[in-house]
């Protein structure tokens, strides 16, 4: 292994721009230099490169005199995996039925998930269209309701209504595939609508040569074997509707406006191949601890967690193949360091210990952290809360905080007073049906009843905060140029967003009652609703 750079040498090789930052801004950023760095290969779970920023943040942990609370003694928790890669190129892809036989191109027209589980080596199924394939039968809207889905392959279009809260869709998005095994379905193709593109489809077909993984214990995924998951290029996405007396611009049009969509048979079938490989890996999660003051309380844990991967070596773009992740996620693991290094060294620590979770598999599925949260080194049930950072993006001034979960927790009340006192203020998902909810590591301690939150900088739609947040998930998210060489970035200001998470972290983590969900809450029977 490669020796790990020391926080005083990453403090060494600080630009010029970041050494005229204060101290606690210059030490974020410099954990952000090492584990950003060329050297970590883009920290793919199970890669050498993945390893070497383990032991980075192994070395940071002890640096910060906290306790081991991995398993065996240590900062460890290891987690297995099987690794599956698609050979897009290799796969085969035909819709029949219709007005005649259309060949689909894996790797550019559609693209097969490499993730959730073993894809099917061949498949053969009617396709049946059920809009936003939303099951959320107590909210009134049920997308299943009605569809014979034994057998088929349901095709769900993005968005969803707007009388139904984010959070709410997400949770349905993320049970979909469960769900529709469940009631006999093959398999799930996706099609966003041009104006809700995240990625575009050019970076995100480069994107799927990369590998997918799911848990090695069969027992804790969420996918079934054998379903096939796929998306579809939007440009290509009315061959999926030929003969079924709909457009794909029609239905695209009512979804952009969050409007009712239909659901209906579709003409076509779809015929498949799919070429995978897999291979077992492994990589650990981190776990350190700072025991409470409390007698009693001592043995509950707020946790502060943020996940160590990122995408490894990929497909060049501009002659860059190492996928950085400095934003996605460093500049999280080097706010979850920050707040362990001020509050170690504050005094008198909280009344609660506080956990600090570094995991790893989240660019999966958020697997490390599923994993920790079903098998947690910790006694069960002794979390009872986790503050989250993944990419919180700090490109412009701190005025407004995206805590997603705030609405469903009495951690919210602390997260506004805790904002107040800095002069700052909450702000809703102003793109709720992005997802984002579900696709940070704080979901997994959700779905095991833990009440938590999420953190990013807030925006408003239509605003410049608004467009640069844009711009930088068109331009660099998932890409190489997400590096430490990238501008905009304001140290000074994410260190703030620190000192909030912390602040907000000692309330949690003082008050007697712990943190309970709200009964509007979707997430308030979880785990049995799960």
């Amino acid at each position: 292994m490669r020796p790990i750079p020391t926080l005083l040498a990453a403090l060494a090789i600080l630009t010029p721009m970041a050494a005229s930052a204060s101290p606690r801004a210059d030490a974020w950023w410099a954990d952000i230099k090492v584990l950003a760095d060329d050297d970590m290969e883009g920290r793919l779970t199970g890669s050498p490169g993945y390893e070497r920023a383990a032991a980075y943040v192994e070395q940071r942990f002890r640096a910060e005199g906290l306790a081991p609370a991995g398993e065996h003694g240590g900062y460890r928790q290891r987690v297995d995996f099987i690794s599956q890669t698609v050979d897009q190129a290799a796969s085969r892809a035909l819709l029949t039925g219709g007005p005649a036989p259309t060949p689909m191109q894996p790797g550019e027209t559609i693209l097969f998930s490499a993730g959730g589980g073993p894809a099917p080596a061949k498949i053969a199924a009617p396709l049946v269209f059920i809009g936003y394939g939303l099951h959320l039968p107590a909210q009134g809207h049920d997308d299943f309701k009605g569809v014979d889905l034994r057998g088929k392959i349901a095709v769900v279009i993005s968005g969803g209504p707007a009388d139904i809260a984010g959070p709410v869709k997400s949770v349905a998005r993320f049970d979909r595939a469960r769900l529709l095994a469940k009631a006999g379905a093959v398999g799930l193709i996706s099609v966003t609508t041009p104006k809700q593109i995240e990625i575009p489809w050019a970076r995100q077909k480069l994107l799927s040569g990369q590998p997918g993984m799911f848990l090695a214990d069969a027992a804790l995924r969420d996918t079934p074997n054998g379903f096939l998951s796929a998306g579809v290029d939007p440009a290509a996405a009315e061959r999926l509707f030929e003969g079924s007396g709909h457009s794909f611009a029609e239905l695209a049009a009512l979804a952009d406006a969050s409007a009712p969509v239909p659901t209906f048979p579709l003409a076509r079938e779809l015929e498949a191949e799919v070429s995978a490989t897999r291979t077992a890996v492994s990589s650990p999660n981190l776990i350190a601890k700072l025991e409470g003051r409390d007698p009693t309380l001592k043995a509950q844990y707020v946790a502060v967690s943020a996940h160590l991967d990122h995408l490894g070596i990929g497909a060049p773009i501009n002659g860059d193949r190492i996928y950085n992740g400095a934003m996605d996620d460093a500049s999280g693991v080097a706010s979850v360091l920050d707040i362990a290094h001020e509050l170690k060294n504050a005094g008198a620590r909280p009344r609660r210990s506080v956990l600090f979770v570094i995991v790893c598999g989240e660019e999966k599925g958020l697997l490390g952290s599923h994993y920790f949260a079903l098998r947690p080194t910790v006694p069960k049930g002794s979390v009872v809360a986790d503050l989250n950072f993944d990419m919180p993006l700090p490109l412009w001034p701190l005025k407004l905080v995206l805590a997603q979960g705030a609405d469903d927790s009495t951690l919210g009340d602390d997260a506004r007073a805790a904002a107040a006192d800095m002069g700052l203020a909450l702000t809703p998902d102003p793109l709720p049906d992005r997802n984002s909810f579900i696709r940070t590591d704080q979901f997994s301690f959700v779905r095991q009843g833990v009440p938590s939150l999420a953190f990013k900088f807030g925006f408003t739609r239509n605003s410049p905060e608004f467009d640069i947040e844009h711009q930088w998930r068109a331009t660099r998210y998932h890409a190489p140029s997400d590096d430490v060489n990238q501008p905009g970035v304001l140290k000074e200001e994410a260190v703030k967003l620190d000192a909030y998470v912390a602040d907000l972290m000692r309330r949690a983590a003082n008050r007697t009652a712990k943190p309970a969900w709200l009964s509007t809450s979707i997430f308030r029977n979880y785990p049995a609703g799960d």
